[in-house]
């Protein structure tokens, strides 16, 4: 498999601006367990994509790595017997065996009359590249309650904010109870090099600063890079997913059918065990993978009223 580059461009006042999106097969299609989930996560997750219907939801901003989880989910659970079809706009990597399908809009062929059309191929288990407005949402829930198991995107910051997203989209609360199983929110965080790592110790406004429960007047080890040649003096080499997973149980279809706010719902969340994405980082420094300057860059402090 070749390399794919998706180049953006746009005019500055000093002259032209260019990012470039590497999408490497090799890295967008991987193994769940090397993406960065801690085991009780892991298990969630290979739960949620293991059903036979119903809806898992993937959130977080553009490049949080949201293609990378979609890719590889499917990888997961390919097999001879299972029919898996995609939507995507555009096709990111070619995978034989996978039925994709690229979305043009300019011909009328949208995620929703995609999702429509391709319900009369028998899939087993459907990929939506993103859900982004209320005639896709209807037809990725219509086809979860009708035996598919569908996989998709939302850009919403947490898991929680992905049910209000679906409402605001117009999908019915009790919908939403009836056929999401599960969501994932994620994103990346750099990994510290492992050839130039050091250790150091927190300060205390470092551990005021990310609200670390008990930790007040202790020693917390954390690991940093100096910066060598093999992470070209950065002291990262390489990055990983940080991720929300949010179980979807009978007291949080309760609270979806009564459209109760974000906040109530991610409450009873965390009741449940869930782990926000500041908490997932942090303990991924604390194991020595990514540095305090990382956590406080790519996560929010979580505030539950």
């Amino acid at each position: 498999m070749r390399w794919k580059l998706r180049v953006s461009s746009v005019p500055t006042a000093f002259g032209e601006k260019v990012v470039l999106r590497i999408f490497d097969p090799t890295v967008l299609i991987q193994d769940l367990a090397g993406l960065g989930f801690f085991r009780r996560e892991l298990m969630e997750f290979e739960r949620f994509i293991s059903c036979k219907s119903g809806m898992v939801l993937v959130t977080g901003p553009t490049g949080s790595g949201k293609t990378t989880t979609l890719y590889s989910s499917l990888q997961h659970i390919n097999s001879s017997r299972i029919n898996i079809c995609t939507l995507e706009d555009p096709i990111e990597v070619v995978h034989e065996e996978f039925n994709q399908m690229a979305v043009q809009p300019k011909i009328g062929f949208t995620f929703g009359t995609a999702l429509r059309n391709v319900l009369r191929q028998d899939p087993d288990v459907i990929m939506v590249g993103e859900i982004r407005d209320s005639e896709t949402a209807e037809n990725a829930v219509q086809a979860a309650l009708t035996g598919h198991m569908v996989i998709s995107t939302l850009h919403t910051n947490d898991t929680s904010s992905a049910i209000t997203r679906l409402i605001d989209l117009d999908v019915f609360p009790f919908l939403i109870a009836s056929t999401l199983v599960g969501v994932v929110a994620q994103r990346l965080v750099r990994r510290v090099c492992t050839a130039c790592s050091v250790e150091e110790i927190l300060n205390e406004e470092q551990i005021q600063a990310l609200k670390i429960k008990g930790a007040q007047g202790r020693k917390l080890k954390v690991k940093r890079g100096l910066g060598c040649v093999k992470c070209r003096g950065t002291g990262y080499k390489g990055r990983m997913g940080v991720f929300e997973v949010m179980c979807v149980t009978p007291r949080l279809a309760r609270l979806i059918t009564q459209k109760a706010p974000a906040s109530d719902i991610k409450k009873e969340a965390l009741n449940d065990g869930m782990m926000t994405l500041r908490d997932y980082a942090i303990r991924k420094m604390a194991r020595g993978e990514t540095t305090y300057e990382e956590v406080l860059a790519v996560t929010d402090e979580v505030i539950v009223y």
